[in-house]
């Protein structure tokens, strides 16, 4: 009897860990890429918020941010640091039934390092000079240089591996390895997405994920007061304490590398002058700045992207300080101070505040802002890097991929068209030096250099207010780029 009692729960148990899929998560997207929106990772259209679900990279940060495996169980470099082997997961499969192996591994990355490509993720990875399979589940990475942080650039959230010869059709049909699989694509409308019970780690607590397009922040909100969303990501801070206080929602406060800021173009006039980039961002108050934007919900940046955690980030102080910058602005020509439009939108609810609080904190050194409220949608295609100043934000990244992505002069995505060869040579000669405190001073001291003189004012880094229904159960509070999707569930 008592053996028979052991073998029903020992049964009772396996169903439970096996339970079949159930339940419907809904979220939205901003549509921030429009008709450019795609499920191709490695593409400038592609939309993060359905591919973090869909495929998988070969590392992923864990809840400490460092590297660990995902698609990739191990990995180690030669003495220099010039060549990585990685050792790929042995019996994954991709939702088509294919079985993933060092081909996949090696189409996926060689599309994105080949330049007549243009992938956005290429700057994270282009150090990489030649890759190959050395057996069925081996891949050999040879770098231009020595590079001691490789695993960290490949947790970038564009790095996922697509089946081998899929680059025409992966765009519409999303297909990877992750916990879940692309039923319908529709970013303007509803994208389906229903559990892939073949995914490595077992399969997902939710049987179905509904990623909904709607552009505009406050009509996300209002979907998801009304019931109609699971989850809004970037609550405007200002109703952080309303929704803390309700019984009907869970908010989650995540600390996180995202920032956002001004952008003002260096290769246009009166930005192409060094001396009014400085004077651009001394005039303003980052504490004054972060508790009318945030609600006090970040922490103070000195125009660096990297991370208030990242073990390369650079302590700066950076007080206002409106005289100094006046003062610039007489050694570059501009007595009279200098007329500045800044192009912002509703596409995230803190930027028209930034936009405002930056125009009476810069009049007190005579710059004279005028705040332009442009549409949200297609806000990427046709304000972001067009413009002569603009909002933007961008998602935690490490260090050297930070740095190097929005300001090396190479970079496609460099959004104020910054060129500083100092600049550039110190970011290359951090990444060729193995040993760890020397290159830590190198990166220091290029975000030192980068807040003397970049077109970019990064005033914090944002803590992310998630806000959840009551009826979702295991949503870690992690960044979203480090969350388990196949652990998420809800209770009806």
């Amino acid at each position: 009897m008592r053996s028979l009692i052991l073998a029903t729960l020992v049964a009772l148990c396996a169903s439970l860990t096996h339970a079949a899929p159930t339940g419907t998560f809904r979220h939205a997207h901003n549509v921030g890429f429009g008709a450019q929106s795609s499920l191709d990772p490695a593409s400038k259209g592609r939309v993060l918020q359905i591919i973090e679900k869909i495929q998988s990279r070969l590392v992923r940060p864990g809840r400490s941010g460092k590297p660990e495996p995902d698609l990739a169980t191990a990995w180690e470099p030669n003495d220099d640091g010039t060549v990585w082997t990685f050792h790929i997961r042995d019996g994954v499969r991709f939702h088509d039934g294919s079985a993933l192996d060092a081909g996949d591994v090696v189409y996926s990355i060689k599309r994105v390092i080949d330049p007549d490509y243009g992938s956005p993720a290429r700057a994270a990875v282009k150090m990489i000079e030649h890759i190959e399979a050395t057996g069925p589940l081996t891949v050999r990475m040879r770098l231009g240089s020595t590079f001691a942080d490789l695993p960290l650039q490949l947790m970038d959230p564009r790095l996922r591996i697509i089946p081998e010869g899929s680059g025409e059709t992966v765009d519409q049909t999303g297909i990877g390895t992750g916990p879940f699989k692309v039923e319908k694509f529709d970013p303007d409308g509803i994208t389906v997405l229903t559990a892939y019970e073949g995914y490595w780690e077992g399969p997902p607590a939710l049987a179905r994920i509904e990623v909904i397009g709607v552009p505009d922040a406050q009509a996300r909100l209002q979907a998801f007061l009304s019931g109609q969303l699971d989850m809004e990501r970037g609550i405007a801070p200002v109703l952080r304490r309303a929704l803390d206080k309700s019984l009907r929602y869970q908010l989650l406060e995540i600390p996180t590398g995202n920032w956002m800021g001004l952008a003002f173009r260096t290769d246009m006039a009166p930005f192409d002058d060094p001396r009014v980039r400085r004077a651009l961002r001394l005039v303003v108050d980052r504490d004054e700045m972060l508790d009318l934007a945030l609600d006090g919900g970040g922490v103070v940046s000195c125009d660096t992207p990297v991370a208030p955690n990242d073990q390369y980030r650079a302590e700066m102080r950076c007080p206002p300080d409106p005289e100094r910058a006046r003062a610039l602005l007489a050694e570059a020509g501009h007595p009279d101070g200098i007329d500045v439009d800044i192009y912002v939108s509703s596409l995230d609810p803190s930027w028209p505040v930034i936009g405002v609080a930056y125009q009476e904190q810069a009049a007190e050194a005579g710059i004279r802002v005028n705040v332009v409220n442009a549409a949200a949608d297609g806000y990427w295609s046709t304000v972001w890097m067009k413009k002569p100043a603009f909002t933007t934000s961008w998602g935690e990244r490490p260090a050297d991929q930070a740095l190097n992505e929005a300001f090396h002069s190479s970079a496609k995505w460099n959004e104020s068209h910054y060129s500083n060869p100092e600049f550039d040579h110190l970011l290359e000669a951090a990444r060729a030096e193995l040993n760890f405190a020397k290159r830590r001073a190198l990166y220091i001291k290029a975000q030192d250099y980068l807040a003397k003189t970049s077109g970019t004012m990064i005033p914090f880094h944002v803590t992310q207010l998630v806000v959840l229904s009551n009826r979702v159960t295991h949503f870690d509070p992690v960044p979203n780029d480090a969350l388990r999707w196949h652990l998420v569930a809800v209770v009806d």
